[in-house]
């Protein structure tokens, strides 16, 4: 049961990357498809853009893995994430991390628990993975006040996937150093009952938080080259910026933006029952 439950996952998410070709691919390929001697001068001189593939791996025994690509055209950044495993029906706050400075952040593991309390926490992670850089939202601001604007992030289905795509402005300093950076998804479910609840005690970054809805799912770090494929279908594509621009004060005040999200504390159970996530 346990192999045939990874195998369908594994093939939901391999289908998601194969079925479409690859259109960061085709954009930079473009200008070869044309005849050089009638190729627009725009399109011999445009830069191709720079694509990296992330291997989002599981942390804090979360069973949360996926797959993202980014790509860099000049200071616009594009995000596609096809994650699964995560915590059904529930939202999951991620961010880009890590330094525009040269510091050296990575993934987190297990030594980041100082507490020995079984779980790497947001705030014992940061000295590792480092401080938050950009909100993956799906709308609106994207910088660090909106780390737990939750309302604008993206909910994982009832079968525990999750698809997410945008477009966002970044700075120079982001895109001179996104070989520096990585994506952090959050939200686990240790006891595996498919709801966020206090069984781990509180979240540090708001006490009416629990630890579930803020602790680091998954981690990935940039792997390399442009890839072939890419994930497809997702949440949003927009602009970054300000636009839509929340409160600031988000990440101190999180339980609000939980209620506004629909209830994260709220019991939502889906087709996969607790059982089948344990043998999952």
């Amino acid at each position: 049961m346990k192999a045939q439950h990874t195998a369908r996952r594994t093939a939901t998410r391999v289908s998601a990357f194969v079925a479409l070709p690859a259109a960061f691919s085709l954009v930079a390929a473009g200008p070869v498809l044309a005849h050089e001697g009638h190729a627009p001068a725009a399109a011999k001189n445009a830069p191709a853009a720079d694509t990296y593939q992330i291997d989002l791996e599981p942390l804090n025994s979360s069973g949360a893995s996926g797959t993202a690509l980014v790509s860099l055209d000049g200071t616009k950044l594009t995000v596609k994430i096809e994650a699964d495993g995560l915590v059904p029906g529930q939202p999951h706050a991620q961010h880009i991390h890590g330094s525009t400075d040269g510091h050296d952040f990575r993934c987190p593991d297990a030594s980041a628990d100082k507490d020995g309390d079984g779980i790497v926490t947001t705030a014992e992670g940061l000295p590792q993975y480092g401080d938050i850089n950009i909100s993956l939202t799906t709308k609106g601001d994207t910088s660090k006040d909106s780390g737990l604007a939750v309302d604008r992030m993206p909910t994982a289905k009832e079968d525990g996937t999750l698809s997410y795509s945008r477009t966002i402005d970044v700075s120079q300093d982001v895109a001179d150093h996104l070989k520096d950076l990585h994506i952090v998804q959050h939200g686990i479910d240790p006891n595996n009952n498919d709801e966020y609840d206090f069984g781990k005690g509180k979240s540090e970054l708001d006490p009416k938080l629990p630890q579930e809805a803020t602790a680091p799912a998954n981690c990935g770090m940039v792997k390399g080259a442009a890839v072939g494929s890419m994930p497809v279908g997702g949440v949003e594509t927009g602009s970054g910026g300000t636009e839509g621009l929340e409160s600031p004060g988000l990440l101190a005040g999180g339980a609000a933006a939980v209620l506004a999200a629909g209830g994260l504390l709220a019991v939502r159970r889906g087709t996969r029952t607790a059982q089948a996530r344990r043998e999952g």
